[in-house]
Formats: C-alpha cells, structure tokens, sequence
C-alpha cells in the first residue's frame, strides 16, 4: 500500500527548496507576500514589468515573487506580482 499521493514528494521538496532560499535570501528573517499588482491580461502585465524595470522603482529584484495561475475555460489565467515585507523587528528583548 502506497501512503503517497503522486509528484507529492517532489512537490514537498520544492517547497522545502523555496524556503530554504527564502531564509537565504531574506536572511531568515520573518515577513509576509503583499500583492502590488494582479491582473488578467497578458499585455499589461508585460507592460507593467517594463515600466518597474524601465523606471527602476524596485531596489532589490529577489524581494518580488511572481505567480501565473493558469486558467481554465471558467478561469482566465491570472497575473500577480508580490512583494516581500519582512515584519518589524521586535527589539523589546
């Protein structure tokens, strides 16, 4: 009897992957994902990585995470574009 769902241990291993350069990239320290832009159309999501890059507004590219949720026939694929906050230090201790 398997006790594994298929492709569960390679998606648990990239999970832990994601963390662990997470943890690398933001020096362990503890924050959350803000969406700064979403949308459903190919063209202005192109457009909208041109204009950060173009205008130079983000500081430190590895802080963005980019998600494509790939639609269906009820679905459009979805855009979004997040930003890494790392939560304020608690220095009371």
């Amino acid at each position: 009897m398997l006790d594994c769902v298929p492709g569960q241990r390679k998606r648990k291993r990239q999970q832990e992957e994601s963390r662990q350069r997470a943890a690398a990239t933001f020096g362990g320290a503890s924050g959350h994902w803000v969406v700064i832009f979403e949308t459903h159309e190919e063209a202005a999501w192109r457009e909208y990585m041109r204009r950060l890059q173009a205008e130079h507004q983000v500081p430190d590219w590895s802080m963005l995470r980019v998600d494509t949720f790939c639609g269906r026939l009820v679905q459009p694929t979805t855009y979004r574009l997040s930003l890494f906050v790392p939560d304020a230090a608690d220095n009371s201790g």
